[in-house]
């Protein structure tokens, strides 16, 4: 969970609020932590007590908390390495940064079925050569 501000436009920010389910992206502050990428992190944007705005018709509130959900669930160990409390970053449209955020709460993240890791290709028999596939 995050805790978010959108800018105003004048910090380079929208002309108006998003409405819930808008799918922004999200990028680490820290590039150490983020390199030139932005992640498919969607935030899931709540009202003042904490419950998920249902009304999509209606603006969100210029800041409040959001549930964060990792879309490319392969990439949920990589982010297991970046996420922790006080973790902070942006809400992205596009290249533009459109809400700033940080990490208040960690739920899932570490606890969630995760998609099985590739298994290790197989190493040869001592003695045999790779057949080449033909076309």
């Amino acid at each position: 969970m995050v805790r978010y501000r959108f800018y105003t436009p004048e910090e380079g920010g929208r002309w108006q609020l998003p409405v819930q389910g808008v799918r922004f992206d999200f990028t680490y502050a820290d590039k150490a932590l983020n390199g030139p990428s932005v992640w498919m992190i969607w935030p899931e944007l709540e009202d003042e007590t904490g419950a998920v705005i249902r009304d999509k018709t209606e603006p969100v509130p210029a800041s409040g908390t959001a549930r964060m959900w990792i879309i490319n669930a392969a990439n949920r160990y990589l982010h297991q390495g970046k996420i922790s409390l006080g973790t902070k970053g942006y809400f992205m449209e596009g290249t533009r940064r459109v809400a700033a955020c940080e990490v208040i709460e960690i739920a899932g993240l570490l606890t969630n079925p995760q998609p099985p890791r590739p298994p290790a290709a197989p190493a040869p028999r001592p003695g045999t050569r790779r057949r080449k596939s033909r076309a």
